[in-house]
């Protein structure tokens, strides 16, 4: 299965993001991808502190949007996340991440569980408070997909191992983790949990991510990747917006999974 996974710097003005998004997918269609992943926040980032102007349903503009290109294009598209409308929560909205079949139906939904509540002042980080703004969700999500089982996540997901241990043992063989890294995270941290995460389940990483300045106040750190069950990076993304694509062999990952049975050897 050919991936492409796409990096952004997306800001606040909505339609030139999917402009930019549109783009990027009819990109890596052209380079022959057959799945197409976008980052966290890729239609609106919001500026932080402030509130989410266009919050809509899973069956709104923004989607709508992405399975129109899905159609035309005949190409598998996980959108990384949009903000989606909490019933009876008008303060906040689910970060939500949709799968997109080539056919454009809508395959699978998940809203980020766990929420970047953090304080990093002390060490030059600065203080996020996601839970503030975003409500979050509940239920992990194992996708179905021609090429295999599809584990969905964002961002911060990325320091629950057990989340991932627990898609692997629902089928998973690809793990999406759409992204919006901080820079001062990103640099020390990031490559090395994905690697991580694709290692101990065994799977290939799709992890598209935003990068640079979005505004005065909020920028991302990048290096958007695919990376395999081995652990080793198939392609990376720079600092800019761009795509990357790889080639994910699943007879690959069966002989990896095969020869280094780890899965099979777990005892709680």
């Amino acid at each position: 299965m050919r991936a492409a996974v796409v990096q952004m710097c997306s800001t606040d003005d909505l339609a030139a993001n999917l402009k930019a998004a549109e783009g990027f997918v009819r990109e890596a269609a052209l380079a022959g991808a057959e799945f197409v992943a976008l980052p966290e926040n890729f239609a609106f980032m919001r500026r932080e502190g402030q509130p989410m102007p266009c919050r809509q349903e899973v069956e709104g503009e923004i989607i709508g949007q992405v399975r129109a290109w899905a159609r035309e294009l005949g190409v598998w598209i996980l959108a990384g996340t949009f903000p989606e409308v909490v019933a009876g929560d008008p303060a906040r909205f689910h970060n939500t991440s949709v799968l997109v079949s080539a056919a454009g139906a809508v395959e699978a939904v998940y809203r980020k569980i766990h929420l970047f509540d953090v304080d990093l002042s002390a060490s030059g980080g600065g203080e996020y408070r996601e839970s503030t703004h975003v409500a979050p969700g509940s239920e992990l999500v194992v996708a179905e997909t021609p090429f295999g089982g599809l584990g969905l996540s964002v961002c911060y997901d990325l320091r629950f191992p057990e989340l991932y241990r627990e898609m692997a043992k629902r089928g998973a063989r690809f793990l999406a983790v759409p992204s919006a890294f901080t820079p001062h995270t990103g640099k020390d941290h990031w490559e090395v949990l994905l690697r991580a995460r694709a290692i101990e389940n065994q799977s290939f990483v799709l992890a598209p991510a935003q990068a640079g300045r979005h505004g005065p106040d909020r920028a991302s750190y990048g290096r958007s990747m695919i990376i395999d069950p081995w652990g080793l990076v198939l392609a990376q993304a720079g600092d800019r917006p761009g795509v990357v694509v790889a080639d994910c062999r699943v007879e690959d990952l069966e002989q990896i999974r095969a020869g280094l049975p780890a899965l099979r050897h777990r005892r709680v």
